[in-house]
């Protein structure tokens, strides 16, 4: 959905800065072209031969150093880009947009642009949360600057909370937002599962299985860049919520399909989830012991099929219903019958085997 699409990267200083080179490889892999604005202090994180290398492109940071200032080059780079994206944004830049300073290439390229502007903020969490920050932000959003993030968690500095820049695949996903003009889904609600699920044994363990999550999330930020309204209920993954998608955390079984259920009515179902078959009878209130020369045995009992619930849903069934069949043999016969057995519409069937 970028293919063609023409992106002017700008690069501020924070050690976030060395995730603008995935970001350049993913924007090159979706074949958009890129051009990067670095300032001073990206400079000092990241180098200019590694963004010229990704681009393959020229690297600006010094206004007056331009080919042929008599073209305006600082015009130029942002008025011949679709899209003008500064990550990480930091709290500096986002200061002086807000205050409409033009004291260097990357101001003076905003402040001269035409076209819309995303930002993906990094900064410490006391900054973050400061009055000065959160007016300069509010500043920002009037004048419909898109923004994505931060993310919470670890951050540099060692404190915990807001302020981490969003990934590179969240960014690409805030990216095809601004740009897509095919708004296929506009209107429309969709529903997603993702993940695993955990169904616990004691309070340590449980049962669960190799999902990743990478696919349903993949599939949500999909369908947030072509227009539709998103929840994502997810069960515990290792990637991050994708930006612009409502999503749901569960756990087990029977919160996935309750935090479904709660989502109706939607116009699709894509239930990417790999939900666990079985949950324990009996769950222990304890940690279970290990006795010597003695094996526990745990009664397993079915687990609710979510596909199937929503599928066969009475009154308020989508629209639409996707299934997923994740198979190691006989694919295709495997993935007919659970198309028949669950009551879905479509079913998508990966193939698990070792050597895939």
């Amino acid at each position: 959905m970028l293919k063609g699409k023409r992106i002017l990267l700008i690069v501020t200083g924070g050690i976030a800065a060395f995730k603008a080179q995935e970001l350049i490889r993913l924007l090159r892999k979706h074949e958009a072209s890129v051009r990067c604005v670095l300032t001073d202090a990206g400079a000092k994180f990241v180098t200019p031969l590694s963004l010229q290398a990704l681009t393959e492109d020229k690297v600006y940071s010094d206004m007056f150093s331009l080919t042929d200032e008599s073209e305006m080059g600082h015009i130029r780079l942002s008025r011949e880009a679709d899209l003008v994206v500064v990550a990480p944004a930091s709290a500096d830049l986002i200061a002086r947009m807000a205050a409409g300073l033009a004291d260097d290439l990357a101001t003076t390229a905003l402040l001269a642009s035409d076209k819309s502007v995303l930002i993906a903020p990094t900064m410490n969490l006391m900054m973050w949360e400061h009055a000065a920050t959160q007016a300069n932000l509010a500043t920002l959003d009037a004048r419909g600057v898109v923004r994505v993030g931060p993310g919470s968690g670890e951050l540099a500095c060692g404190e915990v909370g807001s302020g981490r820049m969003s990934e590179p695949l969240e960014i690409i996903a805030a990216i095809e937002r601004v740009l897509n003009g095919d708004k296929r889904l506009a209107g429309k609600r969709a529903l997603v599962t993702s993940g695993p699920t955990r169904e616990p044994i004691d309070p340590v363990r449980y049962l669960s299985n190799r999902s990743s999550g990478k696919q349903g999330h993949a599939v949500a930020r999909a369908a947030a860049a072509a227009g539709a309204d998103v929840v994502l209920v997810s069960g515990p993954v290792e990637i991050p919520d994708p930006s612009g998608v409502k999503t749901v955390h569960v756990e087990t079984a029977a919160e996935m399909l309750s935090a479904a259920e709660a989502t109706l009515p939607v116009d699709v179902a894509v239930c990417a989830a790999a939900v666990a078959d079985w949950r324990v009878d009996a769950v222990a209130n304890e940690k279970l012991k290990k006795q010597e020369g003695r094996i526990p045995s745990l009664a397993l009992v079915e687990n609710p099929d979510v596909l199937a619930v929503l599928a066969r849903h009475s009154r308020k069934r989508p629209r639409l219903v996707i299934g997923f069949a994740a198979e190691t043999e006989n694919l295709i016969t495997h993935a007919r019958a659970k198309l028949a057995r669950k009551g879905c519409d479509w079913i998508v069937a990966n193939d698990v085997s070792p050597e895939n």
